[in-house]
This record gives C-alpha cells, structure tokens and sequence, in this order.
C-alpha cells in the first residue's frame, strides 16, 4: 500500500486554513510533496548506515534495520539488462542508488581511475571473464554516467550479458484534479500517489507543513512541522 495523495493534501489545507494562514495551490503541494518524498526516502540509507552499525534486538517488528530494508525494497529492481554501445553501457534512467554490476552471472568488481591505471601496467591483475572489472564515468557524449566492463582486453569493453540491481527513484507525486470542477481526480493518469510505504503518511504532513510555513511566511507554522519532524526523528533513533 502506498500513502494516498489526496488524504495528505486535504490534512496539509486542513491545518494550514484552520487559522486562515493561506491557500495552498496544488501546483505548490506538488512541489512540496515530491520534496518531501526524496527527503525522506533519502534518509533510508543515512538511517540504514547507522543502525546496521548498533547491533539489533530480537523483537521481529521493531529491529530498525529491517524497516528500514522492508521500506527500500519497494524500490528495489534487480537482473536489469543494461544496453551498451562504442562509449559504454548505459545504467537505468531510473536508478537512484546502484547496487551490484553483474557479468554473465559474476558480480563485476569496480575499480576507480586511478586503479585501472594501475591494472593496465600489471599483467598479473588483468580481469577476466572469471574476474570482471567495471570503471564509471561520463563516457560518450552525454552528460550522463556510464560505466564500462572489461572482461579481458582492457582496450575493448563488453557489451553483452551484463546487468544490475539497482534502487530506483521514487515516481514523482502528482494531486491532479478536474479542469471543469476543480474536484481531485483519482484516475491514474492525471494523479500520482506517494511510493512510500504507509507508515510515512504522518512524517510527510508535517515535512509538508514546514515547508508550507516558509511559502507562506508563517515561523509559526514552519516551527510546529519542524519541531514535530524533530521528535519523530529522535524517538524513532532513541
């Protein structure tokens, strides 16, 4: 189950109109909710790296660690083909946090710059099909990363059999309505709930309604979000 846009939306205008503050125009939530969204999922792999480093408790629904993994699994893709061409392999245009490079089965290790550098002078280190290395960098003409797997010969790139697991970003929110009557619009196509797992509807209300403070230059409003955000973020590290 995932967090319902409308149901936040109408919790964000019931507490910001409560005391005439202002309106809030779907446009703005929009922005609002996607930031919202990445500030939180963000957060996961900040979270995830410091309780995997406190040892857990064997309580099955309350080990930290395992939240956390059950929430990022609803973004986890893994076995993604990856296309390659002459300047490397392309990864997903989706993906948020890469996880492991896989060649023909094998996990493919990767190695930075100065590295590969080194390999290239030491015939000893030279990869194989066995032993697979990847670089990344902005190959090609685009802007955009890639990496490149060899295999064997360091002068040639493979270009077949190679895929990934990968997190991927969550889809951007969207509170849609109907152009005639102003009313919110459930269809999938004009409306986008949160990705998030239901547990965050609460946090996402509050971070939305400190950032509806600042929009509508309300210290009053941005105080009660984020001194909220606060207390949840301490009880749930306590």
């Amino acid at each position: 189950m995932s967090v319902n846009v409308n149901t936040v939306y109408q919790r964000v205008l019931a507490i910001t109109n409560k005391e005439q503050r202002g309106y809030i125009t779907p446009q703005e939530f929009n922005y609002m909710a996607n930031q919202a969204q990445l500030d939180i999922f963000e957060q996961y792999f900040y979270d995830l790296n410091q309780f995997a480093r406190i040892p857990g408790n064997s309580t099955e629904y309350s080990d930290m660690v395992n939240i956390l993994e059950e929430k990022i699994s609803l973004f986890e893709r893994t076995g993604f083909t990856l296309t390659s061409d002459v300047s490397g392999t392309s990864l997903p245009t989706d993906y948020y946090r890469i996880g492991s490079i896989m060649y023909n089965g094998i996990e493919v290790e990767h190695v930075s710059a100065k590295d590969f550098a080194y390999i290239k002078k030491s015939p000893l280190s030279q990869p194989s099909a066995d032993f697979p290395i990847y670089t990344r960098g902005a190959y090609g003409s685009t802007i955009n990363h890639k990496i490149k797997v060899f295999a064997g010969d360091l002068n040639n790139h493979v270009t077949t059999g190679i895929t990934c697991n990968y997190v991927r970003k969550p889809d951007d929110v969207v509170w849609g309505y109907d152009t005639a009557t102003g009313l919110y619009n459930s269809s999938p196509t004009v409306s986008k709930n949160f990705e998030l797992h239901e547990s965050e509807e609460t946090e996402l209300v509050v971070k939305i309604l400190a950032m509806a403070g600042i929009l509508l230059k309300d210290p009053n409003l941005y105080q009660v979000g984020s001194a909220e955000d606060t207390k949840n973020v301490q009880q749930e590290k306590a």
